[in-house]
């Protein structure tokens, strides 16, 4: 136990030293996000990205699994930890900035706005997020078929 202890306040005070900017990447694997895509009949596109840390349940690994999984899955929890414990405001802004990315991606990767999109309603705290935006381009036949009504 006394070894572990030591581990990990080795770990953060290295972490502690780093001087690099913050770097939304380091929110990989950390956060659980859905993207729902609502066509009105008019053909107006809506969608609503909402995106959360994910808690250590959410990243809990079955008990059953090899030795090394397990200590990478721990160093990966303790990498977590690090990160929630910078500064409030960088913290924040970090947080803004994934979100940002991931709606980005997630719109790229579903092709839902062709034409971009116009934000009506951001909601950002430190651990969850939520954004709900209009598309520029009005629905084609080929959007009613992929996303539906």
């Amino acid at each position: 136990m006394f070894k572990h202890y030591l581990i990990v306040c080795s770990l953060m005070a290295l972490s502690a030293c780093s001087a690099s900017p913050p770097d939304p990447k380091e929110f990989a694997g950390q956060f659980r996000d859905t993207f729902s895509t609502e066509i009105k009949g008019d053909g107006i596109k809506l969608f609503t990205y909402k995106a959360k840390l994910a808690t250590a349940t959410d990243r809990a690994l079955p008990d059953d699994q090899p030795h090394d999984q397990r200590i990478n899955r721990r160093k990966q929890d303790l990498q977590s930890y690090l990160i929630e414990q910078r500064n409030a405001e960088q913290r924040l802004e970090l947080w803004h900035q994934q979100v940002d990315l991931g709606l980005q991606k997630t719109i790229e990767m579903s092709g839902y706005c062709q034409a971009g999109f116009v934000e009506l309603n951001r909601y950002v705290e430190m651990d969850r997020a939520e954004i709900r935006g209009e598309c520029n381009d009005g629905a084609t036949q080929e959007d009613f078929t992929k996303f539906g009504r």
